[in-house]
């Protein structure tokens, strides 16, 4: 399944941090399909979080590339420290599918969750799930030395908070099946299934193992939107569950 729309609900309303999320994305990724693979995989490294980095506070001084001419020692020590690329590595991407993925969910989600909370406040909240994500992979994956990148947990933050705000609002969706087919779909479901698939996937991938999709950083931005949603309604006196989907539509 992959959404492709949603109701706005502000109609007056302009997603500009959503806007400079996507922008920030797309300069960044742009430039990494410039480099080429020596430099990209030292790139992501620099600036990519490296869970034995956080876990351990050590950091990383160089590994060893073992290339058709011989082992090469490539200098990976960031410039920026582990720390810093806990941010760095939300806005690096890799490759095109990873990339173009992301920036769909987030247009989809984002533009009614930054009316909500305003431009500084949707930023402030899409950083902080990112950070959660980052160390929901980390604690799941202590010794592992391959790069973290994508703004995947940050994103999965968006989701948890657009469950809990408008679970009635219906997504435009395409199902992939023997054919192509489009449908609209209550967010409550979607996203529902989504969060299940990456909580199996997630459990299923703990464990020493190569490199590949961090589930766990989904499974931790997921829950941390819903948190941090359940925690907003309750701030400023609103139900937890919309009494129907008339109520779900208003600010």
């Amino acid at each position: 399944m992959l959404p492709i729309s949603d109701i706005s609900l502000y109609q007056t309303h302009r997603p500009y941090a959503n806007i400079v999320l996507i922008a920030l994305n797309t300069i960044v990724f742009g430039y990494s399909v410039l480099l080429n693979d020596f430099d990209l995989f030292q790139f992501n490294y620099m600036f990519g979080v490296i869970p034995a980095e956080l876990a351990a506070g050590r950091v990383l001084e160089g590994v060893r590339v073992f290339t058709p001419r011989g082992p090469v020692d490539v200098d990976i020590a960031s410039p920026i420290g582990p720390w810093g690329t806990v941010f760095t590595s939300m806005f690096m991407h890799g490759g095109w599918m990873h990339f173009i993925g992301n920036m769909l969910f987030l247009w989809v989600f984002g533009d009614n969750l930054e009316a909500r909370l305003g431009h500084v406040k949707y930023l402030l909240f899409y950083l902080g799930c990112g950070i959660v994500a980052v160390w929901a992979h980390v604690i799941t994956d202590v010794d592992s030395t391959v790069p973290l990148i994508g703004a995947s947990g940050a994103i999965s933050g968006v989701l948890g908070a657009y469950l809990v705000l408008y679970p009635y609002n219906r997504i435009t969706t395409l199902i992939f099946m023997l054919f192509i087919t489009v449908i609209r779909v209550p967010a409550v479901l979607l996203l529902g299934f989504w969060f299940v698939l990456q909580l199996f996937q997630g459990v299923g991938s703990l464990g020493p193992g190569p490199g590949g999709v961090a589930y766990m950083a989904h499974v931790g931005g997921f829950v941390a939107g819903v948190s941090a949603m359940v925690l907003y309604k309750l701030a400023v006196g609103e139900p937890l569950l919309p009494r129907g989907r008339r109520e779900a539509g208003r600010s």
